[in-house]
């Protein structure tokens, strides 16, 4: 794969940069589900960019391995900011796979020249959570500016070992639709993902706001569903979602929420004030 020669001054910060195998596991599960349909019509070999991966690699190695399944010729850049990590990540470079030094101008193949050949993919996992929330929207603005009409930004937070994700889906236009998924068997409630919402909603979590009053008809729907927890954790989520959907505009049925995950309309999320 070609790079594009990196600028001597990256656009962003180093991050804290932890990572584990499989963190980005149910992210990924959903982005192939997803954007799989869009990944497949692409009439060039599709491009994607795990931007921010961390201290190791595995979060792009696991992304080309999950994208190949849908599109064996996918190719993946893993963009990382400090020039030691990207060093340390040089070694595990295969067919479709490279690494180079970058931050939100995302110096790699396809990200310039017209619209038609952007970007199909940028997954922004755990980076922008360390920046002050009014950088947010300027990101956002700019890692859309590079996708392909049929492209998708994914930014998002997770814990350290993946049991808790939520994440914002873009496209070109801007945000689309807010997911929030869980390991169900460690959740006591919906309201415990709250601590992982992204930059543009964690402050947010306050009264007068939709996100809060979202978790918090969520939490009401968790606790009427309790007696389901005797089948399993699954069976209450799922009944959860159901009684969700009559008040909020939610983007996905059954077989998602099965997979311990929902997916609202951001419009129906997105901060008031």
């Amino acid at each position: 794969m070609p790079r594009t020669p990196a600028p001597s001054r990256p656009v962003g910060t180093v991050t804290r940069g932890t990572t584990n195998p499989n963190r980005l596991r149910r992210m990924d599960r959903w982005i192939a589900a997803a954007h799989g349909p869009a990944l497949r019509r692409s009439p060039a070999p599709p491009t994607a960019v795990d931007l921010g991966y961390g201290a190791a690699p595995w979060t792009a190695v696991e992304l080309l391995e999950r994208l190949s399944k849908v599109r064996p010729d996918a190719r993946v850049y893993g963009v990382e900011i400090d020039p030691e990590r990207v060093a340390a990540a040089r070694p595990y470079e295969r067919a479709g796979l490279a690494f180079v030094r970058g931050g939100f101008e995302l110096p790699v193949e396809g990200a310039h020249g017209p619209r038609p050949t952007g970007l199909t993919l940028i997954r922004a996992a755990n980076v922008l959570r360390q920046y002050p929330e009014a950088e947010v929207l300027p990101v956002w603005r700019r890692l859309c500016a590079r996708l392909a009409p049929e492209g998708m930004l994914v930014e998002g937070t997770c814990d350290e070992i993946g049991r808790r994700h939520v994440w914002v889906a873009l496209g070109p236009e801007g945000p689309r639709t807010v997911t929030f998924a869980a390991r169900l068997a460690t959740l006591t409630a919906p309201s415990d993902l709250a601590e992982r919402l992204p930059k543009a909603l964690i402050h947010r979590n306050v009264p007068g706001e939709r996100i809060h009053t979202f978790l918090a008809d969520f939490d009401r729907a968790w606790a009427t569903a309790a007696p389901y927890g005797a089948l399993s954790a699954r069976q209450r989520w799922v009944r959860a979602v159901r009684a969700l959907a009559a008040d909020w505009p939610l983007a996905d049925g059954p077989r998602r929420w099965r997979q311990g995950e929902v997916t609202v309309r951001w419009s129906a999320l997105a901060p008031v004030r």
